[in-house]
């Protein structure tokens, strides 16, 4: 029978005095603090497991708040996310808490939170983000398989010879009134064998794609993990790196603790 796994990491980076990501996996949180090594958990395929990575805006107050906000609600929501209509009304329930904590405290007025993750079904896949957060689907194919972004980023076009941007055109909460928010939502076959990476723009900002790629055709489980975040560290740890690798798996495979 197919089940899932999902390994993952928080970390501050080097350059960050502090962590304002935070993770969601099924019931399980982490906010704002930092996981020395991988952790992996496994799941029966059934009801819907959310995985979803939260980055909060830097240079506005309350960052790792806001992003705690969004992974708690989703982590209490999670079980009833089985649609896009569905993953859609979650978010803006996220989206209206921010707000609301930021109203009830002026010294989080503005604060804000990018999001992306997948809700894992029982023979699909949602994938959902709003702001630059990613969904990455390390796609089959043996020596061949490639990387390709399944998430939307919510940025302004890049200037020439610019990778990145640290400009961000839509987030939940971010502003001093309340704004609505239009996630990206989609829906994708779920493959025995498939892995999808989500994260946050400490991984993809400093490591290139072709970096990542060969990563994940080298590696799985913890060892994939580990080496992502030990590339972006080598890149220069300039933000917070979370990041959370999600296997499916069939029973003759193994639990994908090293590579």
């Amino acid at each position: 029978m197919p089940y899932v796994t999902v390994t993952a990491l928080s970390h501050p980076g080097l350059m960050r005095d502090h962590n304002e990501d935070s993770l969601a996996v099924g019931p399980w949180t982490l906010c704002g603090t930092m996981t020395e090594n991988p952790q992996t958990l496994g799941f029966p395929l059934g009801n819907p497991l959310v995985v979803a990575v939260a980055d909060g805006i830097g240079g506005q107050p309350g960052g790792e708040v806001a992003s705690g906000i969004v992974v708690r609600r989703l982590a209490e929501l999670g079980p009833a996310m089985d649609s896009e209509q569905t993953v859609r009304d979650a978010l803006s329930v996220c989206n209206n808490a921010v707000y609301g904590a930021a109203e009830r405290d002026p010294e989080l007025t503005t604060m804000g939170t990018t999001v992306a993750g997948v809700v894992v079904l029982g023979t699909e896949l949602l994938v959902f983000n709003v702001g630059d957060s990613r969904v990455l689907d390390v796609s089959l194919g043996g020596a061949d398989k490639t990387l390709r972004q399944v998430s939307v980023d919510d940025s302004p076009p890049l200037a020439p010879g610019r990778r990145t941007t640290s400009i961000v055109t839509q987030a939940l909460g971010g502003a001093p009134r309340f704004s609505a928010v239009t996630p990206h939502v989609s829906t994708v076959p779920l493959v025995v064998g498939q892995r999808y990476v989500v994260c946050t723009d400490g991984l993809t900002d400093p490591v290139p794609e072709d970096i990542l790629d060969e990563i994940l055709k080298t590696h799985d489980g913890g060892r994939a993990v580990f080496e992502l975040w030990k590339a972006a560290i080598d890149a220069g740890g300039p933000d917070n790196i979370t990041l959370a690798l999600i296997s499916v798996l069939d029973d003759d495979q193994p639990f994908a603790e090293e590579d």
